[in-house]
């Protein structure tokens, strides 16, 4: 029986210190061991450092991987080039990174974002602290990990899955390492000063990481400790949309423009323990804990526009902006959060042949997402009439409105002026305790303040929990089964359990119905600038402060908001796979042969907890009685259960020396986003009056709309599925040079939809009949004589106007159906290739295309149609000079939105260029400098921003970030 050698030598030994450096999944540990011992008597090793020996490693673990992969290595623990492993993940073909905040966070393969791509670590699936369940890359300190692997294709032993793929992060292995201690150090400044005086633009890392092994090299210890302070300064510009008047002079609706600073805090502890007390017995006990931090301050201005005196036309106009009565909002923000994981893998070796290994682990994660809310202005919502307001003279253009001055807005920067309220009438969720705001007070108009007048500030939060348990025994054995090599069988068993509590308060100023300036221990020194949009500088103050000393009275939204109790819930998810898998290796014809055929068989059983928010006949949300605790009828418990069979095959042909062909077929799945998967859901009314008055007729509600709507979620939903074709052609013309084409195509069979149903909300038919229509709260009376509603309907004063019957149902439901086509372009080449006298240069550069389609005409989430990635390089004698840029372009995306609720979000192309100087002193001759690496880092270089353009040409949404700064420190003792 011939046994093929993917490997020429020289890089088989390049493999094994890929393996050993950047810790292999845990199930390959025990051969990788073996191979690196024979490795040690039969071949030199050659040592290549900095990127070029990145590359290399990199490109050996691709070379002899029987899947489609892509790989990152660093040469030692402790040395990814980047602040968290984000960033490197980002620069891989087929891979684009997404940022948050500034920062690249989330990272999508092959078009699908991280919710719908498995990622472990060390083999184990992990677990973020986000809503979904995706994994927040950038929650990763570079400094803990030694590499990725990357697994666009997939095989039967692979049990952490998705359609995009599955990312696997790597940590040390002691034993398989070499001992060190390394200490890391980072200043790092942001290119953007703060707009905010209580924050700076100044951060810091520090790491400390060692490698030890003791008793005969048979006890290996491995810590990685980490910490992180990290700033972001953005500006933001927003608007609530555009309109032409009359004349085709395009202005903005509202207004939404914010000075944003926060800082992250992370602290990281990596700790493993390796132990072989004999041949056949290694023993892993690994912990990661995770302590993070992201607050700051989102500050600036909220109002609706309304102009006049307008010249020019279309979007290049410029007039006046009238009755400005601006609300100067301050939001403080606190994210707080940990992950801890902890793990124990026992593998013993039954004979020369036969493995057994045992896998167990837990990992559970908390976070808080806290946003407070407050409000000043020029006086509460009516008490002033529209001439005390202000004006603003604007310009409009592409890039949206700036504004060159304004008069009676004076207040904004003056503390004793400016007033602790509400300027705008945004109350209504309050409705039904409207007799706490009842009062003889009058407004400007002469009607008495009341509930509407009375929201000053709000504070909102989410609670969010997570927990997943794993155990997994395999069996894995060497045979001569005629063209069968190995043979591997197992079963796997996961507990997942994820909960979400999404809370809020309506916020009241003490003086209400009057109002007050801000009082003088909640200033900070300084002002806060916001002339960059030409605002001017305004007042800065501590948000949370109101509410930390009792000034804000709090009225628990989720008694009064239907949409915030439905969206909190549990879901549970219990897992069984079984799996097997043979490994093959023959000859057809004169080309080798070998790969891979299995298949896992997955029973799951899943059920979700939550409540139906509906508002009662007291006005309040799911509290009939008035006890402040949610009644039991609004309780909704529902689940599945369900198999999958998932066949996977990888064949691999030598075409010739060092020249592969690889072919790939699997089914793959990727269970439903945990948001749709709750069993909540709530039933909610618009109270404007111009859609209470739209005519009671289903024709009407689908032409105009309807104030009523209805949304759950579906905790009987399918995982996402499909099946996926694989070609790559790779050729490895060099150690460290190669060039692989790959296309690849996906069936997606089945895919989460929207489903939208008119229903009759006197009479739900998805309820049981039920009726949510309450005299006195879902009817209005006019009060001014006039034409109201979508078709101008005339009404006199003391006429009573009931809304339509009929409204919309959202939901989601399986069966939508779609297929994605891409494919791949990679090259890494040394620039030696060409001439000696560019030894050291090097160009590694990828380029993805994407055409994705769902049979509903809606986007995959995290589907961009291009990515490129190039990076540019010199590395010799220890110098080493780096500059990389990524473009992706536009995709579609979730974020937050108001309620705590994830909204979708349309993100337009973005390029970003990184670039890195570094210098290793290790063979500069002077002693005590020779573990000395020194390095100055520049991330955005190019100040790019995120911009959201209408149909018009017009900026909606621009995010400035502005560029990052690091100088590295990284010394190994030795």
């Amino acid at each position: 029986m011939k046994r093929n050698q993917l490997f020429k030598p020289a890089l088989l030994s390049l493999a094994v210190s890929s393996a050993i450096y950047s810790g292999s999944a845990l199930s390959q540990q025990t051969d990788t061991d073996n191979a690196a011992k024979d490795a040690d008597k039969n071949v030199e090793v050659i040592a290549v450092k900095g990127i070029r020996g990145s590359l290399i490693r990199a490109q050996a673990v691709k070379m002899d991987n029987s899947s489609i992969v892509e790989a990152i290595s660093a040469e030692d623990i402790g040395k990814l080039p980047d602040s968290s492993i984000a960033e490197s993940l980002a620069r891989l073909p087929g891979l684009a990174g997404e940022r948050v905040g500034g920062r690249t966070s989330g990272i999508s393969v092959r078009g699908f974002k991280e919710d719908f791509t498995g990622t472990s670590l060390n083999g184990r699936e992990l677990i973020g602290i986000g809503d979904n369940r995706g994994v927040e890359y950038d929650l990763y300190p570079a400094e803990i990990m030694t590499g990725a692997t990357i697994y666009k294709t997939t095989d039967a032993t692979l049990l952490v899955q998705g359609i995009g793929g599955t990312v696997d992060l790597q940590t040390v292995r002691p034993l398989a390492a070499q001992e060190t201690l390394t200490l890391t150090g980072v200043y790092e400044v942001g290119g953007n000063d703060s707009d905010n005086p209580e924050f700076d633009n100044k951060g810091k890392r520090y790491a400390l990481s060692f490698v030890e092994k003791f008793a005969d090299d048979t006890l290996g210890v491995a810590v990685s400790l980490a910490t992180t302070e990290s700033p972001r300064n953005e500006r933001k510009y927003g608007v609530w949309g555009y309109g032409a008047n009359e004349d085709g002079q395009i202005t903005p609706f509202g207004l939404d423009t914010q000075a944003i600073s926060r800082e992250l805090e992370r602290d990281t502890m990596s700790a493993i323990v390796q132990w072989r007390p004999t041949d056949d017995l290694d023993i892993v006990v690994d912990a990661l804990d995770i302590d993070y931090s992201d607050s700051g301050v989102i500050r600036g201005f909220i109002e609706p526009f309304a102009a006049e005196n307008i010249t020019g036309s279309g979007i290049n106009a410029s007039g006046t902006q009238v009755g400005v009565n601006p609300v100067l909002r301050t939001d403080p923000a606190q994210k707080d959060g940990e992950l801890q994981t902890f793990g124990l893998n026992v593998t013993y070796n039954v004979n020369d042949n036969w493995t057994v290994e045992l896998d167990v682990a837990d990992s559970e994660s908390s976070k808080r997402d806290l946003r407070g809310e407050s409000y000043a202005g020029l006086a509460r919502s009516g008490a002033l009439s529209s001439d005390e307001f202000g004006t603003r003279q604007f310009q409009m253009s592409p890039d949206g409105i700036f504004f060159t001055g304004s008069t009676g807005l004076e207040a904004f920067s003056d503390p004793s002026l400016l007033q602790l309220t509400g300027p705008q009438v945004w109350g209504g969720g309050m409705a039904n305790i409207a007799d706490q705001f009842s009062t003889n007070v009058l407004q400007a108009n002469g009607d008495p303040f009341s509930y509407f007048n009375a929201q000053d500030g709000f504070l909102n939060f989410a609670d969010f929990e997570e927990e997943l348990t794993t155990t997994r025994l395999e069996v894995v054995g060497y045979v001569d089964w005629n063209m069968v090599t190995k043979f591997t069988a197992g079963i796997n068993y996961s507990d997942r359990f994820k909960a979400k509590d999404n809370k809020g308060f309506f916020a009241t100023a003490s003086a209400y119905p009057y109002s007050d300036s801000i009082p003088s221990e909640y200033l900070y020194n300084g002002l806060a600038d916001l002339r960059w949009a030409g605002l001017g500088q305004v007042v800065a103050y501590n948000g949370f402060a109101p509410y930390q000393d009792g000034e804000y009275t709090l009225n628990d939204a989720g008694l009064l908001e239907p949409d915030r109790l439905g969206d909190t819930y549990t879901v549970d998810e219990e897992i069984i796979t079984l799996y097997a898998m043979v490994d093959f290796d023959t000859d057809i014809g004169d080309f080798p042969v070998s790969g891979n055929l299995g298949a896992q068989y997955v029973q799951t059983d899943q059920s979700s907890s939550g409540f139906i928010g509906i508002v009662g006949d007291n006005f309040a949300v799911c509290d009939d009685d008035g006890n402040g605790v949610v009644d039991a009828d609004c309780v909704i418990t529902d689940g599945d259960e369900y198999s999958h069979f998932l066949p996977s095959v990888n064949v691999n042909i030598e075409l010739a020396e060092n020249r592969f062909l690889r072919l790939a077929a699997s089914k793959t799945i990727s269970r439903a986003r945990i948001d749709q998967m709750k069993a909540s859901g709530f039933v909610k009314f618009d109270q404007n009056i111009e859609l209470i008055a739209t005519p009671n007729s289903e024709a009407a509600v689908e032409e105009y709309g309807s104030p009523w709507s209805k949304f759950s979620g579906n905790p009987r939903l399918r995982p996402l599925e499909a099946n996926n074709f694989d070609i790559s052609f790779e050729n490895y013309f060099d150690d460290e040079g190669y060039v692989s084409v790959a296309v690849f195509y996906k069936d997606l069979v089945n895919w989460t939809r929207d489903g939208n149903q008119l229903i009759d909300f006197t009479n739900d038919p998805t309820n049981e009949g039920a009726n949510y229509f309450i005299p006195g709260f879902h009817d209005r009376v006019i009060d001014t004589d006039g034409n109201y509603g979508p078709e101008d309907t005339p009404y006199e004063a003391g006429d009573l106007v009931t809304p339509p019957d009929f409204g919309f149902y959202s939901f989601f439901e399986d069966g939508l159906e779609g297929e994605l086509k891409g494919a791949e372009l990679t090259a890494n080449v040394p620039l030696s290739m060409l001439t000696d006298a560019l030894e050291g240069f090097g160009i590694a550069a990828s380029a993805t295309f994407i055409d994705a389609e769902l049979e509903d005409g809606s986007a995959i989430p995290g589907q961009s149609d291009e990515v490129y990635s190039i990076t540019a390089y010199y590395e010799m004698n220890g110098l080493e000079v780096r500059v990389a840029a990524t473009d992706r372009s536009e995709y579609l995306t979730y974020q937050r939105g108001g309620s705590n609720k994830i909204d979708a979000a349309t993100r337009d192309a973005v390029t970003q260029v990184d670039a890195q100087i570094s210098y290793d002193f290790e063979d500069s001759g002077i002693e005590y400098l020779e573990g000395l690496r020194v390095s100055l880092q520049g991330t955005n270089l190019t100040d790019e921003k995120e911009e959201t353009i209408d149909s018009n040409g017009i900026v909606t949404l621009r995010r400035e970030f502005g560029p990052s700064y690091m100088l590295n420190l990284n010394y190994s003792f030795y």
